[in-house]
């Protein structure tokens, strides 16, 4: 039986997140930033339901936080970014679910401990009644983009990073992106942010499919933007590469760029960094003009979505934004 990783705006059975506890990351703002995780709860939860997973002991404040349109669940986890350590779920002609349950490291190690996380897309799958399909490659659902239809889009200066998966080659990890997720083209961007060395450059903050054969790029309109040139590079490689069907991609530049301070810190908040919902758009924001600009362009590249956005200037300051903390649930058998 083929499974195929379905694209991000197939219809959803739920959002999964996990509640944020971990003291060395966040540090003072901790409390601050699970007031951001509830509001992003609480967007996608008027688009569909939403279960955040807390840790032991700490489900009842997760509940007062979220509210009662917010299921809360206890399983152990070591941090908070489950669209990298949560399942990646693939669906068969039939609408079968199963989850791809791949090896998590802290984004090479950078993090400890991590063994929970790395336990956790099992955990999830035997609640939800999904069966396992584990790969023994490392790897973040940040670090890709599918468009349902056969099509892959990741960065080099993620999946080729020596912190990940250091005995295998481009060809070997390319061929197991196709074997787990059913992709038949993948196509590799050269860059992902300069400032990510969080994630190693995930794709996350460089483009996202939105619908079949369109693409949204971040491509920052600053000359002095340390992603000036590096976007442009990728924007080049898109223009010029075929999707699995064959169409040449349509894109929508995303030119808007928010830099704030937090903990003395100047952080960058990534408009790119949403999060498609049941007909909706939750996009993080930083409380800046520009705000309002950048929602109109994902407004306008995701007609027939109402476009949300929320407050995630502190989430950016841990290393990532609404996206990097969801992970989508397909319906098992998707409307047409």
């Amino acid at each position: 039986m083929t499974f195929r990783m379905p694209a991000e705006w197939t219809e959803h059975e739920r959002c999964l997140m996990a509640w944020p506890t971990r003291p060395d990351l966040w540090g003072d703002v901790l409390d601050t930033v699970k007031g951001e995780y509830a509001e992003v709860a609480r967007a996608i939860a008027e688009f569909e339901p939403v279960t955040m997973v807390a840790p032991p002991g700490h489900a009842a404040e997760a509940r007062e936080r979220c509210g009662d349109d917010v299921e809360v669940i206890e399983l152990p986890t070591d941090d908070s970014w489950f669209r990298d350590s949560a399942p990646l779920f693939v669906l068969d002609p039939d609408g079968r679910r199963a989850g791809v349950d791949f090896r998590f490291n802290a984004w090479g190690g950078k993090h400890h401990p991590y063994d929970a996380d790395d336990r956790i897309s099992a955990l999830l799958l035997e609640r939800l009644g999904v069966p396992a399909d584990r790969s023994e490659m490392i790897l973040e659902g940040g670090a890709i983009t599918v468009d349902g239809e056969g099509t892959l889009i990741t960065t080099e200066q993620c999946l080729l990073h020596p912190n990940r998966n250091p005995g295998l080659t481009r060809a070997e990890i390319e061929a197991e992106l196709k074997a787990r997720l059913g992709v038949t083209k993948v196509i590799w961007l050269p860059y992902g942010g300069l400032l990510d060395t969080e994630t190693d450059g995930h794709v996350d903050g460089v483009c996202a499919f939105v619908a079949p054969g369109k693409v949204v790029v971040q491509l920052p309109d600053d000359p002095e933007h340390p992603d000036y040139a590096r976007m442009r590079a990728n924007r080049a490689v898109l223009e010029a590469t075929p999707d699995a069907t064959g169409r040449t991609l349509e894109i929508v530049d995303l030119p808007q760029s928010a830099f704030v301070e937090v903990e003395g810190q100047p952080v960058e908040v990534g408009y790119l960094n949403f999060y498609v919902a049941n007909g909706g758009v939750v996009v993080p924001v930083a409380g800046l003009p520009q705000d309002a600009q950048a929602l109109e362009v994902i407004a306008e590249a995701c007609p027939g979505h109402k476009v949300v956005g929320v407050n995630a200037r502190v989430i950016a300051h841990g290393g990532g934004g609404v996206h990097c903390i969801t992970q989508q649930v397909p319906a098992a058998r998707p409307r047409a």
